[in-house]
């Protein structure tokens, strides 16, 4: 059996803020300090093959904004996968059949698609359950991964079985309370885990029997495609034309009573979606007061808090069941049976005008990040370091003029028609409107401060002549 694992990595929520951010969304946080979620996804995927079951190399279906922290965090793991990009969100149906028609040259492989921001502890049971789902699919059948519920989440899509064949009686999206409750004790309802395993031409089939009208869209986007190195790029205009739909609304939920079989296989693996922070303290390692602790923090007399200090000593006393998330910008503190309302928080901060919901103090780009260190009437400081062998783009700015001074490594600098190596200490000036580039040519980190002074500071204000990362 050949399988094509698709890595679904296009959200962008902020339901974690303040750590989960638009431009920084969950997937791509390391919760637990090791991987993140998005590498653990694509290392179980990894974990797929038998002697029954090869696989191709991953697919991930992410958006252009993400490229490049796919790219490095695929990087970090050592892990080679094909990164299929959606130039807007459209929701998952669209992003699955875009995998589905890459496959269509791999002599139709199962389609083994998972979300990229869950959390399974028990690898085991996962690879037991993926291994049933495939052999199920291998026969023509939907396969969906279900998880026997153990509260009335009310946040969940529910699956209706049958205990006899463990086909798909119904779907029951985000009950109400009542409904949730009586779940617990009846064995045919399951949780929605959203992990689908199904051959590529039978979602096709499914497409455009359902929504014909994604199939078609989607199809002339996919015939609009690039490839430029890692990535798979459609026509933004075609793109945009198609429908956004999730893979449930689309085609999961008309299989029931219709010609195609849909199956269930139960997942008992410690699956958790991570929707609010209340989530992430339940699956967290906590100390016996009951606090899940990440970085610099000190509890006293406090019991069953979740505490994640990023840049600062956070100090709590007295205090019980609650939530505080820090770092640079910007601290959350919250009951933590109401953490699932935090987007409330970000939606606030958005109609403000604040970048707060969008973008973290320190932004990750394909060259390396930059760190806003301060801020004030016209101006910013920023310390910006550079990988060894990358280079910013050749850029000017109309707004602003900038004063570059190496802090740690060797810059080279491009400021007109004048290149210039510098090393530690050393300094120069960009003047408004000059075009100027810098790069690292050496092969250790570059570290420099930079000062910017003018009457605009905006990351817009940038015009682009040259750049390899093709932005």
């Amino acid at each position: 059996m050949k399988v094509l694992p698709v890595i679904l990595a296009g959200g962008s929520g902020v339901r974690l803020w303040p750590l989960s951010r638009s431009g920084f969304p969950k997937q791509f946080l390391a919760l637990d300090g090791a991987e993140t979620l998005f590498q653990k996804a694509c290392l179980r995927c990894g974990t797929l093959s038998n002697v029954d079951i090869s696989c191709h190399k991953p697919i991930v279906v992410t958006n252009e904004e993400h490229r490049f922290l796919v790219v490095e965090q695929l990087r970090e793991i050592g892990v080679d996968s094909t990164v299929l990009l959606e130039a807007v969100g459209r929701n998952t149906a669209p992003a699955l059949t875009l995998a589905a028609f890459y496959a269509q040259d791999l002599a139709d492989p199962i389609l083994f698609v998972t979300p990229s921001d869950h959390t399974i502890e028990d690898l085991k049971a996962f690879q037991q359950t993926a291994h049933e789902a495939i052999k199920q699919a291998s026969n023509g059948a939907f396969v969906i991964v279900g998880v026997k519920p153990d509260s009335p989440h009310t946040g969940y899509g529910y699956i209706k079985a049958s205990l006899a064949d463990g086909s798909v009686v119904k779907f029951v999206e985000k009950p109400e309370k009542r409904i949730a409750e009586k779940s617990l004790d009846d064995q045919t309802y399951f949780w929605n885990a959203g992990i689908v395993v199904v051959k590529a031409s039978v979602w096709l089939d499914s497409i455009k029997k359902f929504r014909q009208d994604i199939a078609t869209a989607t199809n002339a986007a996919w015939k609009s495609r690039s490839i430029e190195g890692y990535f798979i790029r459609t026509d933004k205009e075609l793109f945009s034309l198609i429908p956004p739909e999730s893979i449930d609304y689309a085609v999961i939920e008309q299989l029931p009573n219709s010609d195609t079989s849909i199956q269930i296989v139960p997942l008992n693996a410690g699956w958790n979606d991570l929707g609010s922070w209340d989530a992430v303290w339940r699956t967290s390692e906590r100390n016996p007061d009951g606090n899940s602790i990440q970085g610099d923090v000190v509890c006293i007399d406090s019991s069953n808090n979740y505490v994640h200090a990023t840049s600062r000593a956070v100090s709590l006393l007295g205090v019980n069941s609650i939530v505080i998330v820090e770092t640079a910008d910007a601290i959350l503190v919250a009951d933590k049976a109401r953490s699932d309302e935090v987007k409330k928080v970000a939606e606030k901060l958005q109609s403000e005008g604040r970048a707060l919901p969008d973008l973290h103090q320190k932004v990750v780009r394909p060259w390396g990040w930059y760190d806003s260190v301060d801020t004030g009437e016209r101006f910013k400081v920023k310390r910006i370091h550079v990988k060894p062998g990358a280079s910013l783009s050749l850029q000017k700015h109309f707004h602003r003029s900038e004063h570059w001074v190496v802090v740690k490594g060797n810059a080279e600098v491009t400021c007109g028609d004048q290149v210039l190596q510098l090393s530690e200490s050393q300094a120069t000036y960009i003047p408004c409107g000059e075009v100027h580039r810098l790069s690292n040519t050496g092969k250790t980190p570059l570290e420099i401060i930079e000062v910017q002074l003018g009457d605009y500071l905006g990351e817009d204000d940038i015009v682009r002549y040259e750049d390899i990362y093709g932005r």
